[in-house]
């Protein structure tokens, strides 16, 4: 059964400009229809330019945040970004367990675009285990192939392998995204080893045109967020992939009419809505 208004919980850090983390992820979560809900792993000083510092509360109190949520509220839709740590990653490990979200959706925070790993060796190791509680992960290239223990995929059919192996792995459909390759169209994919996609298909794709705009920051969360959204409106994995795929082109489209920053600005979240006058 889909709901109208899926609620949403955003597991994740912390972003003080507004473009990434929780704070993207609310505001993908509402640009699709949802209410968005937020727990905190981390706390991070950053801004366009990087990350200045990290700061992770007791594993206690993110136990004490998440148990807060669940007894109180039905949640249809779980998005987990940043961990931090394996602790972390273990606390969030075994309230899946206890919960059981219907949808759930791990953007595995681990490399960032300027090749930074972000987590320890342990806790990366915790992340992979995490996958087999997840219905979709969502890594960029180069968590892609930290998560296989492989390197980089430098084409898109490497890539594509590489999301097929993941999934076969962990029993998990894999967003493969096209986003840090070169080329002039941006292809994301839906792998699916198993086949059960729409028409009992291993893989849907979807290309659009790239845009040509540096204000990138929070792509990646955002677009999880929405695909976890989507998914709990729709139960349609296809469907939640063509709409995010048109709402994060418009989104990029018009981030530079944001003028957040003087790095890599965020994009345009409710552009799609405010330009329909309905927000």
């Amino acid at each position: 059964m889909t709901q109208p208004i899926p609620r949403v919980l955003s597991i994740a850090g912390t972003d003080p400009t507004g473009g990434a983390g929780i704070q993207a992820d609310l505001k993908s979560i509402s640009a699709h229809g949802g209410y968005g809900m937020a727990v905190v792993t981390a706390l991070v000083a950053q801004n366009t330019h990087g990350v200045r510092s990290v700061h992770i509360p007791p594993a206690q109190f993110l136990r004490e945040q998440l148990r807060a949520v669940s007894d109180d509220v039905t949640i249809d839709a779980v998005k987990i970004g940043m961990l931090g740590n394996a602790q972390i990653v273990d606390v969030v490990d075994l309230w899946l367990k206890e919960v059981n979200p219907p949808v759930v959706v791990v953007d595995p925070v681990m490399v960032a675009t300027s090749g930074d790993r972000l987590l320890e060796p342990a806790a990366e190791e915790a992340v992979i285990r995490l996958l087999n509680r997840a219905d979709l992960v969502t890594p960029n290239l180069a968590e892609l192939g930290v998560l296989l223990r492989e390197p980089t995929a430098l084409a898109w059919s490497q890539a594509l392998e590489q999301g097929h192996r993941l999934s076969a792995a962990h029993n998990v459909i894999v967003l493969v995204k096209g986003g840090h390759l070169e080329g002039a169209q941006c292809p994301d994919a839906l792998v699916d080893a198993q086949g059960e996609l729409a028409g009992h298909r291993q893989i849907i794709q979807v290309s659009a045109p790239r845009v040509a705009t540096s204000n990138t920051h929070g792509t990646g969360c955002s677009m999880s967020s929405a695909m976890a959204t989507l998914q709990a409106r729709h139960n349609d994995w296809n469907e939640a992939l063509t709409v995010t795929k048109a709402w994060l082109q418009d989104s990029l489209r018009h981030a530079d009419d944001l003028h957040v920053g003087s790095g890599r600005g965020p994009i345009h979240h409710f552009h799609q809505l405010w330009a329909a006058g309905k927000a």
